[in-house]
């Protein structure tokens, strides 16, 4: 990290640390060509190399250009977790990060073990999520520090805490925007990866698609029913919405971390429920009803955890939502009402808000949440 970027931070980050409050950074497999820990990883030769010379291959950003940390050399692995992550990310004081990409390994590189790099490709998420998990360890911060990626392949779920889904559209496309997140934590929770989220409001602004007031809002809605609720500016922050961009959408915001809060101990007995059992936290419907034919194929909706059934409103302008409940006794936590199963039609308000005096009430400020009664 350069000093002058963030003056005393690592004092700030003691600060905070003393009111509870952890702080988080990001990290990637990349060093920028301009920087201190390029020359040291070129000099030890940790660095993927052109396939036509010995010289270091770089992978141009846009902005600029970086090396690519070769983590088929166990020397390089082992340093990257020491000296970049251990010792500028652990030591100086942070909790957390995203290690973003993972995902993305040249296929014309010139790696250390010889593997071609068409066939080292799907094992690049898993030495990346190795790396991170070893940097933790070595400061006996297991249990204590996490990270989260975008990316995986077969083991990865030995190493990786956490995910998230990548970079949404800021939209509600089908294909690329806010429901695209639950069908990212259903297929990783399927494959082993119990814990999913996603940046409220979406990442990808592109050709004048921009936030809407009522994006940020559902996506705050839905963020509420995953483990993580977290927010992120997007690549174009100056262009799009924000969180605190107007008092309707920070009050909203507000209360629903106010119910994400709430939910604390129900969300604590979850995870604890997938560590020993290994079912996912958000749960296709057919993991609880595998006998109905009707939950096999519904990629909209969600069970979080046992008891809670999530049903987000993902189309622009609605105010009500379809979903498909399976024959039980439900309960709408919003209004109460009884429900038997099958498919029903619910008024789903945006930013409905009661005042409340405890989780039950609070549930009910929200829209499309049901919960089997008794539980």
């Amino acid at each position: 990290m350069e000093p002058d970027a963030l003056p005393q931070l690592d004092t700030r980050i003691a600060e905070l640390a003393q009111r509870g409050i952890r702080f988080l950074g990001y990290v990637n497999p990349y060093l920028a060509v301009d920087g201190a820990m390029y020359g040291e990883a070129a000099a030890a030769g940790y660095l993927a190399l052109r396939q036509d010379s010995d010289q270091p291959y770089l992978v141009d950003f846009g902005e600029f250009d970086c090396g690519v940390v070769d983590f088929t050399n166990p020397a390089a692995s082992a340093w990257f977790a020491d000296r970049v992550i251990g010792r500028e990310m652990l030591d100086f004081g942070l909790s957390g990060w995203m290690a973003d990409f993972g995902e993305y390994l040249p296929t014309d590189v010139r790696l250390h073990s010889g593997l071609d790099p068409m066939l080292a490709h799907n094992a690049w998420p898993v030495l990346w999520a190795e790396v991170n998990a070893r940097a933790i360890a070595s400061r006996g911060k297991r249990g204590e520090a996490v990270f989260f990626m975008r990316a995986g392949w077969s083991g990865v779920q030995a190493h990786c805490p956490l995910l998230w889904a990548g970079d949404q559209s800021v939209d509600f496309t089908r294909h690329d925007g806010i429901g695209t997140t639950i069908c990212a934590a259903l297929s990783a929770g399927l494959v082993g990866n119990a814990y999913s989220h996603s940046d409220i409001g979406g990442y990808t602004s592109l050709m004048g698609n921009v936030r809407t007031p009522e994006l940020l809002m559902r996506w705050a809605e839905l963020a509420v029913f995953t483990p993580v609720m977290r927010t992120h500016e997007g690549n174009r922050p100056d262009e799009n919405l924000q969180i605190d961009s107007s008092p309707d959408i920070l009050a909203h915001f507000a209360r629903q971390t106010r119910l994400h809060a709430q939910l604390a101990p129900y969300t604590r007995f979850v995870c604890d429920q997938a560590e020993a059992t290994g079912l996912p936290v958000q749960r296709p419907l057919f993991l609880a009803f595998e006998s109905d034919c009707a939950c096999r194929d519904i990629q909209d909706q969600y069970l979080f955890g046992p008891d809670v059934l999530v049903a987000p409103v993902l189309v622009e302008g609605a105010r009500t939502r379809l979903l498909y409940l399976p024959p039980h006794d439900w309960v709408h936590l919003w209004t109460g009402q009884a429900y038997r199963g099958g498919w029903v039609e619910v008024d789903a308000p945006l930013g409905r808000h009661r005042p409340s005096s405890g989780l039950t009430a609070a549930l009910r400020r929200c829209s499309g949440v049901c919960t089997r009664m008794g539980a």
